[in-house]
């Protein structure tokens, strides 16, 4: 007897539809999978045949033959154990899909007593099913609150296969998903810039960053406050817009990073990977392709500290991502795209000792050694950084003062205001982009005229230091961005000058 049942799969960090044919004939015992699966997916046979006769069904003695498609796919994961169980159920009629259930989703991983295990990537392929016109879907329970985010989808959330039969039989109440998540919760961060003693200007290139997205490295000597400000920038961003959340939330799903009690993704992502990371973990790939750092920054910070230690292959790898905003990765059985828009932020020392231009303790590299060590971050990299400003080290006065600085929470007030009238903007121009950094040619044409005066700085400015055509128009963006925080439609020559000056490499 044959049944055709339904399920899904990922490609990237989309879901696809995958179809489950289940057909019983006579004929010598066997089972056996085809269309493109990969171990994990054969090895269900093992679990299935277990669960069905630890939940009193009887495993049919035939010839069980099983086909996914499309079958030019290549199958992997344990997403199709529940879905296999029970369309052999239903092809040797121990059950029937009641009228309503004949058209739904299956997804869970079988343990060998019938329990069912919960799965990654289930947003995502439940998504693209809802989209299908499929409005029933069977899960494991632990999958419940990330189910829930898609909206109108019934959902049968089961503990084990005797409940999935419950479910396909018609005696199992479904659950409506309602997608009713708050995201405006208070965002609680470990490090804010009231704790920050001194460095105004570098805070206030912090600032213009987080309002607009824009690229930041900071040269330093040791100890004068780049990590801390680079982890305070995260207190300052605003807050991720439901689109933004469902994107992030995605991402973090198909890689099995969601918490169980908060599955929604409601705070900028700030990832931070060690400097000995390889270009797959920073990018993408491996054997079984994954998402990188790059993708798991999405909508939020990626934070390099000790920029000039990685990898010069790592660093390379940053260029495409950096500029297009997503990352591609061609491998012999496909081709998967990533989003990858995130604000790069970046730390490193003058040198290798860290104390060259310091005022108080002297250099001990020579300028050969120095030499080498810039070396390491290549023009192209540099010519994609929006911001460059060098962090001196904080008189001793200073740190003992008792005054207070401003807190992250006041920042946060005028990054949002900037970025409130930017979103209006693009709005205003019909443009389906977020943020000034994310500008192409045609919107800054458009979008960030300049006067005669600040015209005639940025010329000559660009004369004399040989801008690169990419400089030259993120000095304009920058210029937006001060302008947006100032509260003014024009930009003007003072906000020109301030934006040149933090061109400091």
């Amino acid at each position: 007897m044959y049944t055709k049942l339904h399920s899904g799969a990922l490609y990237g960090v989309d879901g696809i539809a995958i179809d489950i044919e289940i057909n019983i004939t006579t004929g010598l015992p066997r089972f056996e999978v085809v269309g493109l699966p990969d171990q994990s997916v054969n090895e269900a046979r093992e679990r299935v045949i277990a669960a069905i006769r630890n939940t009193d069904k009887h495993f049919p003695s035939h010839k069980i033959i099983i086909n996914l498609a499309p079958a030019n796919l290549k199958k992997t994961g344990s997403y199709y154990d529940l879905a296999f169980a029970l369309g052999i159920l239903s092809s040797s009629e121990q059950l029937h899909f009641s009228e309503d259930m004949e058209n739904c989703a299956i997804f869970g991983e079988l343990a060998l007593d019938g329990s069912i295990r919960p799965i990654s990537g289930i947003f995502p392929m439940l998504m693209n099913a809802y989209k299908n016109g499929i409005r029933n879907a069977i899960i494991p329970k632990k999958n419940l609150k990330e189910a829930d985010l898609v909206k109108g989808l019934n959902i049968y959330a089961c503990d084990n296969l005797f409940d999935a039969i419950e479910a396909v039989e018609g005696r199992q109440k479904c659950i409506i998903a309602n997608a009713n998540i708050d995201i405006e919760n208070v965002e609680n961060h470990t490090s804010d810039f009231s704790d920050i003693k001194g460095q105004e200007y570098v805070k206030r290139a912090a600032t213009i960053a987080a309002a607009g997205g824009h690229n930041f490295l900071m040269v330093g000597t040791p100890g004068s406050g780049k990590t801390l400000i680079a982890k305070s920038i995260a207190s300052i961003l605003p807050p991720l817009t439901f689109e933004e959340a469902l994107e992030t939330t995605k991402i973090y799903s198909t890689q099995g990073l969601l918490s169980q009690s908060m599955p929604l993704i409601t705070k900028r992502p700030f990832r931070s990977p060690h400097h000995t990371a390889s270009y797959a973990s920073m990018v993408g790939g491996g054997h079984s392709i994954r998402a990188g750092e790059v993708s798991l920054a999405h909508n939020g910070v990626l934070f390099l500290d000790e920029f000039s230690e990685f990898q010069s292959a790592v660093l390379q790898t940053l260029r495409e991502p950096m500029e297009e905003r997503s990352i591609i990765i061609s491998r012999v059985y496909g081709t998967f795209e990533y989003p990858a828009n995130f604000t790069l932020i970046a730390a490193m020392n003058p040198c290798p000792c860290g104390y060259y231009g310091d005022k108080e303790k002297k250099c001990t590299c020579s300028n050969e050694v120095r030499r080498r060590y810039i070396q390491k971050l290549s023009g192209p990299i540099l010519d994609r950084i929006d911001i460059t400003v060098e962090v001196a080290r904080v008189e001793y006065e200073k740190l003992t003062e008792k005054h207070d600085c401003e807190s992250s929470m006041s920042i946060r007030e005028r990054v949002c205001k900037a970025r409130n009238i930017q979103r209006q903007r693009f709005l205003d121009n019909n443009i389906n982009i977020f943020n000034n950094s994310m500008m192409g040619l045609r919107e800054i044409d458009k979008l960030c005229k300049l006067d005669d005066d600040a015209k005639n700085v940025l010329n000559m400015a660009a004369k004399k230091f040989l801008f690169s055509a990419r400089v030259y128009d993120k000095i304009k963006k920058v210029s937006r961005t001060i302008a947006d925080l100032d509260g003014t439609e024009n930009i003007e020559v003072g906000h020109v000058y301030e934006a040149l000056q933090y061109r400091g490499m």
